[in-house]
Order: structure tokens, then sequence, then C-alpha cells
């Protein structure tokens, strides 16, 4: 449940907090002849680009009349779940390690046409956000085709000196950085 999760709710907290980037007293100003609201969209065409007004959108849509209790507080809910699940699981070990990417990482670029599979791909990542937990991506080679592969610390709360502890140890013992990435 943590990638609809996580979308809800980071989209709903975009919409929210980027509402003030008006023009008028932050951000970008874009001068356009006429109206007010001329000045309020052009500003908002220029100052964003399109996956800030994606989430601008979808963020708008979640918190509006109707809605809000249906997504918005129900993801919240779900937040918490995600939460204990965790609380109860860090009862049982110290850290969790986990992949960055369910996949192969791709090229830079490569997905940009495609937001709901770039979306997908943070199914790891977006959790210790959710749950308030401290996480530290940590290089740990390299794909087939040279690109690098991340290995994912996760902690309980307030416990960030042990990932930088087991980041280190790792480095140390390890030489995924001596490595050479077969580019093709």
């Amino acid at each position: 449940y943590c990638i609809a999760c996580y979308y809800i709710i980071a989209m709903a907290e975009a919409s929210s907090n980027l509402a003030r980037y008006d023009g008028v007293r932050y951000a970008l100003r874009v001068e356009q002849p006429g109206s007010l609201l001329n000045m309020y969209k052009a500003t908002r065409r220029e100052g964003f680009g399109a996956e800030v007004r994606r989430r601008i959108i979808l963020g708008t849509y979640t918190l509006s009349a109707g809605y809000y209790d249906a997504y918005y507080l129900k993801a919240q809910k779900v937040r918490t779940l995600i939460r204990k699940d965790f609380e109860q699981a860090f009862q049982k070990c110290d850290l969790m390690i986990s992949p960055v990417l369910p996949t192969p990482p791709y090229k830079l670029g490569s997905k940009i046409n495609d937001p709901l599979e770039m979306y997908l791909s943070d199914i790891f990542t977006v959790s210790c956000n959710l749950a308030g937990l401290p996480g530290m991506s940590v290089p740990c080679g390299f794909s087939k085709d040279g690109l690098p592969i991340g290995m994912q610390v996760l902690a309980p709360p307030f416990e960030e000196e042990k990932i930088f502890k087991l980041a280190y140890a790792y480095e140390q013992n390890t030489d995924w950085h001596k490595q050479k990435p077969a580019i093709r």
C-alpha cells in the first residue's frame, strides 16, 4: 500500500504547499498583460515543470470536497498502519536493508514519458518517508549496463547513527567502489 498511500499524501502536500507560489509574494512572476488571473496562469505555466503541475492538479483533486475523506484521510490512516508495521519489525531487528529499485536502473530521462512506471519504481524508498524513518541509499555495485545499483538501509526513528555505521562498515569491507562499470 506504500506507493498509493505515498503518492496521495505527497501530491496533496505538494498542492497545498505550492499554492502560495502565485508570483505575487513568492516565486517567479511572469508579467502578463491583462488580468491578475492571466498573470497567475502565466507564472504557473512557466514557473512549474510538467511533473510539478501534474502533482498540483492531482493533489488539488485529492483534497477537494467529496474526495478528501475517500483519498487523503484514508491514506493518512494507512500511513499509521505502515508506521506500526515498521515498529513491530524493528522489535526483531536493528536495521533493514532493501534494494533502492525493484529493477536494474534505467538511463536518465528514459522513463520521462511514463510517470506511472517512474512512480512504481519508488516502491522501496517511499516507505521510510511515510513511516518517518531515517533511510540512506548506499552504492553497492553496477548493473550490466554500467549504471549504479543502490542498497537502502532503514533504521528506527532517531537511530541514524546505526545507518552511518553500517554504511561505513560496508564501504570498508567491500570493493564495490573499485569495480569498473561495464559501460556499453
